[in-house]
């Protein structure tokens, strides 16, 4: 049986969990998630706890298990709580604004980089160079998080490049002058 699939999940109050079947859908105050377990599963409700159980135990139903019981905890703390992801601009005029629907992050090309935010992210900037992200989906944010972070991952020379919050980049040094 697997550790972490057998771990119960307390509903916070004002979530509404729904099961039809296998597909699942929570509501919260801070939006609706859907996800379908496998067949293999059945997700069993007592007042404020949901327990994942298995219907017959194998190697695979094990590892779907506990995936799958971490999914439907995430999707409870996301429509509670919401996920945070903060990116920094490190690097001399590495500016980011939001216009609109859209984040623009100017990172040292010749044009400004203009990213779509998707539906259900919330982006706010702090002093030009410091992304908050927030989402409740977490699958979906740390996506966005990533194609933001794309455009200029971090290098080992100078240190440049746009770092999550709390990252540590491990310089190289330089090439050696003429001896």
């Amino acid at each position: 049986m697997s550790r972490i699939g057998k771990l119960p999940i307390k509903l916070p109050s004002g979530v509404e969990l729904t099961c039809n079947g296998l597909d699942v859908t929570v509501k919260g105050k801070f939006g609706t998630l859907q996800n379908q377990l496998p067949n293999k599963l059945v997700i069993e409700q007592t007042e404020s706890t949901l327990i994942v159980s298995v219907k017959k135990q194998t190697r695979t139903t094990s590892a779907l298990h506990g995936l799958y019981r971490t999914l439907v905890n995430n999707m409870v703390i996301g429509v509670s709580e919401q996920f945070q992801k903060n990116l920094t601009l490190n690097g001399v005029g590495y500016r980011a604004t939001v216009q609109g629907k859209s984040i623009v992050l100017n990172l040292g090309y010749s044009h400004p980089v203009e990213i779509e935010i998707p539906e259900g992210i919330s982006i706010e900037v702090k002093q030009n160079t410091n992304i908050s992200i927030k989402a409740c989906d977490k699958e979906q944010l740390g996506l966005f998080a990533a194609q933001i972070r794309a455009w200029r991952p971090p290098e080992p020379y100078k240190g440049k490049g746009i770092l999550y919050e709390g990252e540590v980049v491990k310089r190289k040094a330089g090439k050696s002058g003429k001896k």
